[in-house]
């Protein structure tokens, strides 16, 4: 029977398996919508991902990941908008429903996060017109703040929204609970994402007490402190009804349990927690 509504971003089951294994084990449970990264369309080969998609009928809630604008000079910052236009490329040949960007953290050598902030803005106004007219749309995940300097400069809702404002149509957000759970003005924001028609993904998981990794201990939905089901009906209200997607990076739990397992615990916790 299918899953509706249930997406599975396939870092969740990344050490188990690669991208037509995730996808069988997906599809024998019944989920129809999965999210890969670009690492695992590249070890398949595009040409073989995007057969696998078409024959089964997959949707595909996001490729992940684009981004990582900030750089030392010149010569980076150009190398990473080549790299995201390949990236809109392989969004527009899976079909994605939009292209997640990490937008990236401070220069090497830098202290200027002001400056790092401005080099996200300018590097998704350059590759813009190309995502435009591949019709991928392009949604920046604000990533919690501890990720400030190696991974997201871009840290709340807000401050993701005020780059759609600048750079106009064609960008929007992803809105990952472990990144966003915690700040007081959410609601606020999730309402200004709506207004703007502007959530293009729902990521979802849990923020485990204690967590020992920050970046590889997220929790399964249920096991940690987030209210899951309070943010989903705030971007309902919004006017987001998309797929939930799980993404789960979990190095010392669910990376080493069997994938099937994983995979009939994201369904069990969907139907009870989200």
């Amino acid at each position: 029977m299918q899953v509706e509504g249930l997406s599975i971003n396939l870092a969740t089951i990344r050490e188990q398996c690669g991208f037509a294994e995730a996808v069988d084990l997906c599809l024998k449970q019944g989920i129809t919508a999965i999210a890969p990264w670009r690492d695992q369309v590249a070890a398949i080969g595009l040409n073989e991902a995007v057969r696998i998609v078409r024959s089964n009928g997959l949707k595909l809630t996001g490729l992940c990941r684009g981004g990582f604008f900030p750089a030392a000079d010149a010569l980076g910052r150009e190398k990473a908008l080549d790299d995201n236009r390949r990236a809109i490329d392989e969004s527009a040949a899976l079909g994605a429903d939009c292209l997640v960007l990490v937008v990236g953290g401070l220069p090497d050598g830098s202290k200027d996060i002001d400056r790092a902030r401005r080099m996200v803005e300018e590097g998704i106004a350059a590759v813009l017109p190309h995502a435009r007219a591949a019709g991928v749309p392009l949604a920046i995940e604000p990533l919690h703040p501890m990720y400030a300097a190696d991974r997201a400069c871009v840290n709340t809702l807000g401050q993701a929204l005020d780059i759609c404002e600048a750079v106009g149509a064609g960008v929007g957000v992803a809105i990952d609970v472990y990144h966003v759970w915690w700040d007081a003005d959410l609601a606020n924001q999730i309402a200004r994402a709506g207004r703007m028609r502007a959530i293009l993904a729902h990521h979802i998981c849990d923020w485990l007490v204690p967590t020992k990794d920050m970046l590889t201990d997220r929790g399964m939905m249920g096991d940690g402190v987030i209210d899951l089901k309070g943010i989903r009906g705030m971007i309902e209200a919004a006017g987001f009804f998309g797929a939930q997607e799980v993404e789960i990076f979990s190095a010392e739990n669910w990376w080493k349990r069997p994938a099937e397992e994983v995979i009939a615990t994201c369904v069990e916790r969907f139907r009870s927690c989200c």
